[in-house]
């Protein structure tokens, strides 16, 4: 199953039957944007005339979309020459009721333009009257155009991710086999001090209480800096992302657990840097920061 991305973005347009044979032909647009949010959180911008299809709308989105924030614009425009409809006897004459009804009570208040005319007769046939189907099956196909932008997104993410993952592997392996060195190294240098503080010559056989002394300092020290279960646990980390990304969307809430797993890989790779004894395992754990948050970066935007 594929990887979906939050980011994305598509548009379709349809034209409309229009009720009556003086209507101008029209178009109805949709426009889905979409980018990254902890939830799904939907905005409809749309005319007053569409208003009332915004639930249905919003029951197919949901039914699409899992996580993002998402905006929903749709217009209505003339497909004609002129962008004003042309006004019946029936509209002019009660516009003029209207007007004469409003001077009534406010004589002070401007009269009707040409332009004003114009736009309310516009207005008065904006949409047909049984446009809800042509709505909900022009969502359907912006929809789907969306859906197929998302995981095309989501398969660069993937494919991303995968190349920091493999990265990370690579780091891993090479700190796993610094700790018996540096153990052994520091086993030795313990040695030498005692041999020095108890001015000893070469060749010179240790007293057996220093000798234990420096065995079980040198042992304390490895206790200290041992990092294998760290470094267990990070590979564990890398196993069960590489399935959540082949998993793809048959994994509930992919992103948020790819997330959780990205706070996990730092916690450990901060636990290897406060354990490091060498330059070595620090530029390691370093290194490791600085892919993880390339992940955390790249995860936050897959659904």
């Amino acid at each position: 199953m594929p990887i979906y991305s939050m980011t994305g973005y598509a548009s379709a347009q349809t034209e409309l039957t229009s009720d009556t044979a003086n209507s101008p032909a029209l178009r109805l647009g949709l426009e889905i944007r979409s980018v990254n949010s902890r939830f799904l959180d939907l905005t409809f911008k749309m005319p007053e005339e569409l208003r009332q299809h915004e639930a249905a709308m919003r029951e197919l989105v949901t039914k699409h979309l899992k996580r993002g924030k998402v905006e929903v614009r749709a217009n209505i425009e003339s497909t004609a020459d002129t962008s004003f409809a042309e006004p019946t006897p029936a509209l002019l004459q009660r516009l003029l009721g209207l007007q004469e009804l409003i001077h009534a009570h406010l004589p002070k208040a401007n009269g009707l333009s040409v332009a004003d005319v114009l736009r309310l007769a516009t207005a008065q046939s904006a949409a047909p009257a049984d446009i809800g189907p042509a709505v909900l099956k022009l969502a359907q196909t912006t929809l789907t155009q969306l859906s197929d932008a998302r995981e095309r997104e989501g398969a660069r993410l993937a494919q991303t991710l995968r190349e920091r993952i493999g990265q990370l592997r690579v780091l891993a392996t090479q700190a796993a086999p610094l700790v018996p060195q540096l153990v052994e190294q520091q086993r030795l240098r313990f040695l030498e001090r005692w041999r020095e503080a108890m001015a000893l010559t070469e060749g010179t056989a240790l007293p057996e209480a220093a000798q234990d002394r420096a065995l079980t300092e040198a042992t304390s020290f490895a206790i200290r800096i041992d990092v294998a279960e760290e470094l267990t646990r990070l590979v564990s980390h890398f196993d069960e992302m590489d399935d959540l990304l082949a998993k793809g969307g048959k994994a509930e809430g992919v992103g948020k657990r790819l997330d959780f797993l990205i706070q996990e890989l730092h916690r450990e790779a901060n636990t290897l840097g406060s354990k490091s004894a060498t330059m070595e395992m620090t530029r390691i754990s370093v290194d490791m920061k600085v892919l993880i948050e390339q992940l955390r970066e790249q995860v936050q935007n897959i659904e």
